[in-house]
């Protein structure tokens, strides 16, 4: 979540009492990120690891507990942008699409030589919400028992494309929500973010602030229902004769709705369309 390091240099600049501990599993993110804070001394701590070990890493350190949190989510800009990192159909590149590359975790091909065709569809269904899912993973099924399976970036687009009807006026490339499903899976992103919240509120003082930014409707989905169980709703069904969902009034939600980039951002920043921000307070 730390990336480039934006959200945490303007948190930095906001007070000179702050320190920043910044979680990313990409060892670029890390890298980039310590080069631009670099000024701010001993109040910046960078950590290589995924957030979903928050707790522990804090731990490490005699922190018990925090005053505030930012959670950018998903894929950056610079994962994005970067050509051997196979996170982008606008890349021929090697289908990788691991945050951390130096990793010995599956790359998105190796999950796609070993996967069924039933598998596939259900990951690029349930991840990537695409209705022609079984479609698509017939062909790459089929693809792979010629010979050929999909190693590239351009491979897997161009089947995607096969598989899915043009439309007019077509504005959204038709690969992209396959390609956000390899990655949600190939990273465990929606494993991990419940949890991670929950971790989360656990380390903050009361009163403090969490922050969580969004990029699509399944991040968006858990975040909004784990913040409202949080808040105290409770999620078990009618008739249940005691609380099963882990309900609990431990925040208030700050935002009755998300915030949305506004319309002069979305100009300067195409990538912000789809960003939803929520945000809550630690109750005492």
């Amino acid at each position: 979540t730390l990336g480039s390091g934006g959200h945490t240099e303007a948190i930095l600049e906001s007070s000179e009492q702050t320190r920043v501990i910044g979680f990313d599993r990409d060892p670029a993110a890390i890298e980039i990120a310590t080069k631009r804070l670099s000024g701010y001394g001993e109040r910046f701590e960078p950590v290589n690891a995924n957030f979903s070990s928050l707790k522990e890493e804090l731990e490490t350190r005699g922190i018990a507990s925090i005053e505030g949190l930012v959670a950018d989510l998903g894929v950056s800009s610079m994962q994005l942008d970067s050509k051997e990192r196979g996170f982008s159909f606008r890349f021929d590149a090697p289908l990788d699409m691991r945050m951390n590359p130096d990793s010995d975790d599956e790359t998105a091909a190796d999950l796609l030589e070993r996967l069924s065709e039933k598998d596939i569809a259900d990951l690029i269904y349930k991840y990537g919400e695409e209705r022609r899912s079984r479609r698509i993973a017939r062909r790459i099924v089929a693809a792979r028992e010629k010979g050929k399976p999909v190693e590239t970036t351009t491979q897997l687009a161009n089947l995607v494309r096969g598989a899915v009807p043009r439309k007019r006026n077509e504005k959204v490339h038709p690969a992209t929500k396959t390609f956000q499903a390899l990655r949600i899976a190939v990273n465990s992103e929606l494993e991990i973010l419940e949890g991670f919240l929950r971790d989360a509120v656990g380390l903050l003082r009361p009163d403090g602030r969490m922050v969580v930014i969004s990029f699509h409707s399944l991040e968006d989905r858990i975040v909004k229902r784990t913040f409202q169980n949080l808040a105290g709703r409770c999620f078990c069904p009618r008739g249940f004769p005691e609380c099963v969902c882990g309900s609990s009034k431990m925040v208030e939600i700050i935002t009755r709705k998300p915030v949305t980039p506004s319309e002069p951002e979305q100009q300067s920043n195409q990538r912000s369309r789809s960003a939803k921000l929520r945000a809550l307070r630690k109750l005492a």
